[in-house]
């Protein structure tokens, strides 16, 4: 069964090794991975297939492979090793998620109080060339269909916000924290199907970004990191 038809098709099916591409298949790939391992298909410390093998078994590239797998060790399901491989470590998903140096938790508690001001100040101080590069910014994501190009994109324009906010110390913090943010991104449209639901908050960000207002950048900002917050504990809840 080719579980490019759809994103919920084949959720019954053996986790091994059936064809799986297009749209979703990073996602497909991931998902039938976390149900094998939650569901004992692999002891704990079961070193998976290399990469190529499951290339071949899945019947997608290899760089859709690595993004699954970077996905299995975020939520603490897997652990790879340069030059050894990727082991299962764990049978259910962590209590937090790592993400490059810091945690989901880490992320979730510092972001309010840096982007949501940041956003407000950036509707206030932004210049014309800051606007146009965050619109470039907007439209690029919309029309983007690479998850790894996109996620690139998502931390580009959190970073861009906090320059326009005219803070170098808004500006320091989110460019510090960028891998975070790429590496959170990436998971939570892989497991939680955020990529289109981000675009449109992006949007509302941008939107009152331009129309100068203060208060509607800072509430949308809000709305969106919520929506984060709420899709991370979904994803640790399960």
């Amino acid at each position: 069964m080719n579980l490019s038809d759809s994103r919920t098709a084949g959720q019954h099916e053996p986790a091994a090794h059936m064809p799986i591409s297009r749209i979703s298949a990073a996602e497909a790939v991931f998902a039938a991975l976390r149900r094998a391992i939650e569901g004992g298909q692999f002891d704990i410390g079961t070193k998976l297939s290399s990469e190529a093998t499951l290339a071949g078994q899945y019947g997608v590239s290899r760089s859709v492979i690595r993004e699954a797998l970077r996905s299995c060790n975020t939520l603490g399901l897997t652990v790879t090793k340069t030059g050894k491989g990727t082991f299962v470590v764990a049978n259910k998903v962590a209590n937090d998620l790592t993400l490059g140096q810091y945690s989901a938790r880490d992320l979730n508690e510092a972001r309010p109080h840096i982007e949501i001001p940041a956003a407000g100040l950036a509707a206030a101080r932004r210049t014309e060339d800051e606007l146009e590069h965050l619109k470039e910014i907007v439209q690029e994501m919309l029309n983007e269909n690479d998850p790894e190009a996109w996620v690139n994109l998502d931390a580009s324009f959190h970073s861009a916000v906090a320059r326009a906010s005219g803070n170098r110390v808004f500006a320091s913090v989110v460019s510090d924290i960028r891998e975070a943010l790429a590496h959170q991104s990436e998971t939570l449209n892989l497991v939680a199907d955020r990529q289109h639901r981000s675009d449109e908050e992006h949007v509302a960000v941008l939107n009152a970004i331009e129309a100068g207002d203060p208060e509607a950048a800072s509430k949308a900002m809000a709305d969106h990191l919520q929506a984060v917050s709420v899709a991370l504990d979904t994803i640790l809840s399960k």
